[in-house]
């Protein structure tokens, strides 16, 4: 695997992703503004196939939590967000998409700790993400959707 920022035309691949229920709630608004957004990201390939993609920062927050204040700044820390291209998911292999991604931002970051934000109806993201390290550190209600924040810390 490597990884590449997203070119234009991947970014308008990622929006065509259609995901099945209930992971339904993980596809984008195929507008200008998604399209934006998915040009800070990052894509995750084999070759010239984009397996996926990840975001750090305040793109991978979500915005009534970053707007209520549920993602404190800390030094060492940076929010991960990630998918992965939705004929992939569910055949076992998030936890090595996710190591790589780990593992990559870690060689370029100085990081102590890694954050990130599911939706609590995705139990199979959840029950990887705590064999991946991550613990929960809290939770919050948007759009009537629960959010679980998790924190892994580096070595």
């Amino acid at each position: 695997m490597n990884i590449k920022n997203l070119t234009k035309e991947q970014a308008k691949q990622i929006i065509k992703w259609r995901y099945e229920p209930p992971f339904d709630f993980y596809n984008m608004d195929d507008d200008e503004e998604t399209l934006q957004e998915l040009l800070h990201y990052f894509g995750v390939l084999d070759g010239q196939v984009l397996l996926g993609f990840y975001c750090l920062g305040s793109f991978a927050q979500v915005p009534i939590g970053r707007e209520k204040g549920l993602y404190p700044e800390s030094e060492g820390l940076t929010d991960l967000g990630f998918g992965m291209k939705p004929e992939l998911t569910g055949q076992g292999l998030g936890y090595t998409f996710i190591s790589f991604i780990i593992e990559e931002i870690q060689q370029k970051y100085n990081l102590n700790k890694i954050r990130l934000t599911v939706a609590e109806f995705n139990k199979r993201a959840i029950a990887l993400y705590e064999k991946l390290g991550f613990v929960m550190q809290t939770s919050f209600i948007a759009n009537d959707t629960t959010f679980l924040v998790m924190i892994k810390k580096l070595e």
